[in-house]
């Protein structure tokens, strides 16, 4: 099935995300992952085929792998056999991109993981000699893998730029026992996750996590490890000291830097950067876990 879904349209819809969207069911959550995608902080009217199910199951996949490591809250992934979970009837367009979750009451801050200097990593760097505040030793070139990996924690924004804070405000924010948690399980899950990764041949450069309470406890929540919030590289074509290639949506912002400035109206992607786009999802997702997207 390769036609996009850009919005979602169910009953009891609680908040729209930029790509996801949540329905509230009672005692637990359906998220759907939609084909729409954001690039420099605004969201594109063109959506990527089969990005909402790439998605949707490489974080059910991760999810399975990592209960034991630290607990989330993944229930199912609607099929059209178990399409009977939910108290209303969802179509084809909807199986295989939506997922049922335990309901937790969402941390509002995001959790930043980083194995290696890149991205805005690198650039705070090179100006300051630290990454968000975290002094690191002189001399490390673009893409090396940092002596240990650093829990770099942000605001979170719906819309606009998230700002990175420093821990003692991520306390503030959340509480001190709470802040506390979601330091040590996103370490948890970037060291358990780039250990899978890397034997299957992919690097995690680093990702974003999401926490939330639930039963009195902090779980993991929202998606996870997938290219949307990771950074991941072919292990095969690591050179530190330059940018790496990578399997995420770089083909849209190269292409938007180059024909978008900030204040336009987002335009349209054209089909050769769609299609790029859409075959670094469906790579990664294989190389991961072995097999091809099911239809």
């Amino acid at each position: 099935m390769s036609e996009v879904l850009l919005e979602s349209t169910l009953p009891n819809r609680t908040h729209r995300g930029k790509v996801r969207d949540t329905y509230d069911l009672g005692e637990n959550l359906l998220i759907v992952a939609t084909d729409r995608i954001s690039a420099l902080d605004v969201v594109l009217p063109t959506g990527i085929p089969r990005k909402g199910h790439v998605l949707t199951r490489l974080s059910a996949w991760w999810f399975d792998r990592i209960k034991e490591v630290v607990p989330n809250h993944f229930i199912a992934v609607i099929e059209r056999a178990n399409r009977d979970l939910l108290p209303f009837e969802v179509g084809p367009e909807y199986w295989g991109r939506s997922m049922l979750v335990k309901k937790a009451r969402r941390l509002d801050a995001e959790c930043i993981a980083r194995g290696y200097l890149s991205g805005s990593g690198w650039k705070d760097y090179q100006r300051t000699g630290a990454v968000c505040g975290i002094v690191l030793p002189e001399g490390l070139r673009e893409s090396e893998r940092l002596p240990e990996t650093i829990f770099t924690p942000s605001t979170k924004a719906d819309a606009g730029h998230d700002e990175n804070i420093a821990f003692d405000e991520l306390e503030r924010i959340v509480g001190v026992e709470e802040a506390n948690a979601m330091k040590l399980r996103t370490l948890a899950v970037y060291n358990y996750a780039h250990t899978v990764a890397f034997e299957r041949g992919v690097i995690i450069a680093d990702t974003k996590l999401e926490f939330g309470i639930w039963n009195d406890e902090v779980i993991l929540i929202d998606e996870v490890l997938t290219p949307d919030s990771s950074r991941f590289w072919p292990a095969d074509q690591y050179q530190p000291g330059a940018a790496q290639p990578s399997f995420d949506k770089q083909p849209v912002r190269d292409w938007l830097a180059a024909n978008w400035k900030d204040g336009q109206e987002p335009p349209g992607l054209p089909p050769d950067v769609v299609a790029a786009t859409t075959m670094r999802y469906l790579t990664v997702y294989k190389m991961l876990t072995g097999q091809e997207l099911a239809e």
